[in-house]
């Protein structure tokens, strides 16, 4: 299922810390709206040892709908305002959304 009106959520996984410095960088890369709440992880610092003492178990996740073909660039601003590609950073990912009701970006 692929036509116009498909549209992409970015979910965006970081240190409570930084996320204020990835919804700015969302916002500034064009995301039209951002939904973020707070959460806690476990994972990554269990497996670096002791470098994983500096990682925060609160986090903020924030999630961004756009339309098709834009999540990449939000997803892009935000690693590297963040380095995310860096461990302990954080993660995103963008899936597909085949319905949406309520969406609204102004074009």
């Amino acid at each position: 299922m692929n036509d116009e009106n498909t549209k992409e959520l970015v979910t965006i996984i970081v240190q409570r810390k930084d996320g204020q410095r990835a919804l700015d960088a969302a916002t500034k890369a064009g995301a039209p709206g951002v939904t973020y709440f707070y959460a806690r992880g476990t994972g990554i610092r269990q497996k670096l040892g002791m470098l994983g003492m500096f990682i925060e178990a609160e986090k903020q996740i924030i999630m961004v709908a756009v339309e098709q073909g834009e999540g990449e660039k939000i997803l892009n601003a935000i690693t590297k305002a963040l380095e995310l590609d860096k461990p302990g950073k954080g993660f995103g990912f963008i899936q597909p959304i085949y319905k949406v009701v309520g969406y609204y970006a102004d074009k």
